[in-house]
């Protein structure tokens, strides 16, 4: 099976393009080719220039002007550069026009973004996917890939462009073939894996747990929260897209309530819309969750745009309109002033460190209180052997106080109110016995 790309295992230097349109947009296309930068430099290669281009005239074969191209690829020569990186996608054609003339590796945004996926995806799953975003990216630049066949003659001498381009066609379309019948397998495996998936989620939800999605821009500290909270053991590194595979715990509050939180694939600006279609899968913890905790790394001079980034991504799954608790974290790296200015951009945040820790147990208390409509707290009289029912609180709930009175347990409890039927006949006082319907409606008889 084809690469993505025929290139060097070792790429030694890059320059880094990023274009745009209209002068207002230079700022934001700077933020962007910085933001390549850290995305090249995750990948490990190193970076020689950066080149922020105002097109004014673009051409439709190199996106910017045939002018500009030809000035950039002779600094990308001049500074013995092997591979120019545009933060822009291209289009295929441009990429051959790219690299025709100037005879080095040209790759887009999205490329850079696929391979560091591939780098990140451990589990089968997050493996499936990345293949199926890489094999719908490659597909419509086979031709580009084998464009020295065409160089070679298909026989005959009859000097027609048929017989002298055969061979090349013939292994193009080979190749096309091939392609498109491993994205319909992979299709046809995701579509397993979502059903193996839907398999699991029902075993969890026979005895339903509340469910929270923490999501939030790359790096913003997700898997250092889901680590915090539950002692979990997710990579949580300072690098972008440290974590693609969603890794699901279980957590006890200091309430006593439960709950489940999902570490999921952090978003990022521009992201290939064919990710998020690849990625629907493993997204889909956000999808069907309770609510969701979207950390923001507060330390950003674009917190807000990376905020507003990660709510268009969940526009697009439609789990934008959730219950959402916001969560502003690494606090610790700004002063008091910007502390108090980004917690006004948000309704009720919770400022933290997590790697401080200061600000959890403030964070703690505010999920308790998402959840308090699904908790009740109960006064129980239960027989002490009654050991299926002490076990059960011991297992879901917190126990307050504990106290005994001859055979009897007296319990006060904090429990989810999805055992109020096995639980309510042991309270203590018991309920008041229900006045029958048909007795409340009648009239009284006369005195």
């Amino acid at each position: 099976m084809f690469e993505i790309r025929d290139r060097p295992k070792v790429v030694e230097k890059a320059l880094l393009i990023g274009a745009y349109f209209d002068q207002r947009e230079k700022q934001e296309a700077a933020s962007l080719l910085e933001e390549l930068a850290e995305l090249v430099t995750t990948l490990g290669i190193p970076i020689v220039e950066r080149s922020l281009v105002l097109v004014r005239d673009s051409n439709r074969k190199y996106l910017t002007g045939a002018g500009k191209a030809a000035e950039l690829i002779a600094l990308a020569k001049e500074r013995g550069c092997d591979v120019i990186i545009f933060d822009n996608q291209l289009a295929p054609m441009q990429q051959r026009a790219w690299e025709k003339d100037g005879g080095i590796t040209v790759i887009d945004r999205e490329e850079v973004i696929l391979d560091i996926f591939a780098m990140r995806a451990h589990t089968s799953e997050a493996k499936l996917q990345v293949e199926l975003a890489r094999q719908k990216y490659a597909l419509p630049r086979l031709a580009r890939m084998w464009g020295h066949l065409d160089r070679q003659g298909g026989g005959g001498g009859s000097g027609s462009a048929g017989a002298a381009r055969g061979e090349g066609e013939s292994q193009l379309e080979t190749d096309r073939r091939l392609a498109r019948d491993r994205i319909t397998a992979l299709q046809r495996q995701i579509t397993q894996v979502k059903q193996q998936r839907l398999t699991q989620r029902k075993e969890r939800q026979r005895v339903p747990i509340p469910a929270a999605a923490i999501v939030g821009y790359t790096n913003a500290g997700k898997s250092t929260l889901l680590n915090l909270i539950t002692g979990a053991t997710v990579l949580a590194e300072d690098k972008l897209f440290a974590t693609l595979d969603p890794t699901t715990r279980k957590v006890q509050l200091p309430d006593g309530q439960q709950m489940l939180l999902t570490d999921t694939v952090g978003f990022i600006r521009n992201l290939p819309h064919r990710l998020i279609e690849s990625f629907k899968a493993t997204l889909e913890e956000a999808i069907l969750a309770d609510f969701l905790i979207h950390v923001v790394d507060a330390s950003q001079d674009r917190a807000l745009q990376f905020y507003e980034t990660t709510m268009g991504v969940l526009k697009e799954l439609g789990a934008d309109e959730k219950k959402m608790l916001v969560v502003l974290n690494k606090i610790d790296l700004v002063t008091t002033p910007q502390r108090q200015a980004i917690a006004k951009a948000f309704t009720n945040p919770v400022l933290v460190s997590l790697k401080s820790g200061e600000g959890l147990p403030t964070l703690l208390e505010r999920l308790s209180e998402m959840m308090l409509d699904r908790t009740r707290r109960m006064k129980l009289r239960l027989p002490q052997a009654n050991f299926g029912l002490i076990n059960l609180i011991h297992q879901q709930g917190k126990i307050l106080s504990q106290d005994y009175d001859g055979n009897d347990v007296l319990l006060d409890i904090i429990i989810p109110r999805r055992f109020d039927a096995q639980l309510e006949p042991h309270l203590d006082p018991p309920l008041p016995a229900r006045i029958p319907e048909a007795w409340e409606t009648s009239p009284r008889s006369p005195t």
